[in-house]
């Protein structure tokens, strides 16, 4: 069985960073350095650019909020696959029309297609890997970065000499070859009796809603970044200064949950994920108080660093506490400020990307805060959590 200790834990790492290198690195993320050519080379303005992104997000709530409702999908080799199919072929359809109402229902499509790949593959990995090194499942993680990052080299290679649709094209067959290698990830198994949903105390709710609320806000702030962050860097630099800093963002977000993995043997991740928001917060903002290439890279490495990480910090937390369905649970949070997000910005816009990073950098500190709330007699190990909360 793939999760005894026997057993070598490297094809699931891999099967899952597969996974979430398709889902999330290409299939909700491809969208920010597409973007700029879109609005280029096609009638999207900065409005209906935000739409699509807000009916992404909305996509990506329904999905996350069907784990929720329907546990078994968090389970299923045959949803997983069928995501898989789903969102490689939204990204191929998306060049076929320029109709913004059809590119809302794709990207809307999209969106809950890979929130059902991230919570089935996140879910098989936490249980697959448990029993082996935490550094694991952060390179598993990694493939978010890694599908940036290989996405963002594809964006850029191709936006001097190809469109938009060639850009897209090249992004739904980079999604199928990453399928293809996520496509013998085995979900995770039905729980042993009440052994797999029973949560380690009573306290545990109190933790886990601060870490709920926090997620959530950062749902909201890192979106937005996420999002506007080429956008905003063109504009406030030449050539293609933004493209490149989204393969920064991805290469910078790869090796990021090992490294946090392994920071976290010295520092509880209760104490880290404050920290890495702060970081954050500050990677976001850069690009709106000063321009040029320097802050670019700066804010890119910085995003990089933590967006990911601050997402597998805060799962793993979550299952750390043993709450019930809490990778579900969370990323419907996280989903719902994705949302939120886009909305609160948009009639920012019209004044260029400044305010919105501001508004995203207030969001993610909001977070830390919420986060903070999690160093207060927050239990190391989890069999703890009814003896602390007593």
């Amino acid at each position: 069985m793939c999760s005894e200790a026997s057993s070598s834990p490297w094809p699931i790492v891999g099967q899952g960073a597969a996974a979430l290198a398709a889902s999330m690195g290409i299939g909700r993320f491809v969208y920010t350095p597409i973007l700029p050519l879109m609005q280029a080379q096609t009638s999207l303005s900065p409005q209906w650019g935000s739409a699509l992104a807000t009916a992404n997000y909305v996509g990506y709530l329904a999905g996350a909020s069907a784990g929720i409702l329907v546990p078994a999908l968090v389970r299923s080799a045959v949803a997983l696959r069928t995501s898989l199919i789903v969102l490689v072929a939204t990204l191929a359809l998306m060049p076929v029309t320029q109709n913004d109402a059809v590119w809302a229902v794709l990207r809307l499509t999209a969106g809950a297609s890979s929130a059902l790949v991230f919570v089935i593959a996140v879910s098989a990995v936490h249980r697959h890997l448990r029993d082996h090194g935490s550094h694991l499942t952060g390179w598993a993680f990694g493939g978010i970065g890694t599908g940036i990052a290989l996405s963002g080299i594809l964006v850029l290679l191709l936006r001097s000499v190809a469109t938009w649709r060639a850009a897209w094209w090249a992004s739904a067959a980079l999604a199928l070859v990453l399928a293809a290698g996520a496509w013998a990830l085995q979900p995770e198994p039905e729980p042993e009796g009440a052994a797999g949903v029973r949560r380690a105390g009573p306290g545990t709710d109190t933790w886990f809603w601060a870490l709920f609320a926090g997620y959530t806000l950062e749902g909201v702030g890192y979106i937005i970044a996420g999002t506007f962050l080429v956008a905003a860097i063109d504009q406030n630099a030449s050539g293609s200064t933004g493209s490149g800093a989204w393969v920064l963002v991805g290469l910078a977000a790869l090796p990021s949950c090992a490294l946090l993995a392994r920071l976290g043997k010295r520092w509880p991740a209760s104490a880290l994920l404050p920290v890495a928001l702060v970081i954050q917060a500050l990677g976001i903002a850069l690009p709106a108080v000063s321009g040029g290439i320097g802050p670019a890279v700066v804010s890119a490495l910085l995003f990089g660093a933590t967006f990911v990480g601050v997402t597998s910090m805060a799962l793993g937390i979550g299952a750390h506490l043993r709450f019930p369905r809490a990778v579900a649970l969370l990323t419907t949070g996280y989903g719902a400020g994705q949302i939120a997000g886009p909305l609160v910005v948009t009639p920012l816009l019209s004044h260029g990307y400044q305010q919105p990073l501001l508004v995203g950098a207030a969001a993610v500190l909001a977070a830390a805060l919420a986060s903070a709330a999690l160093r207060f007699r927050f239990p190391r190990r989890p069999d703890r959590v009814a003896e602390i909360s007593r």
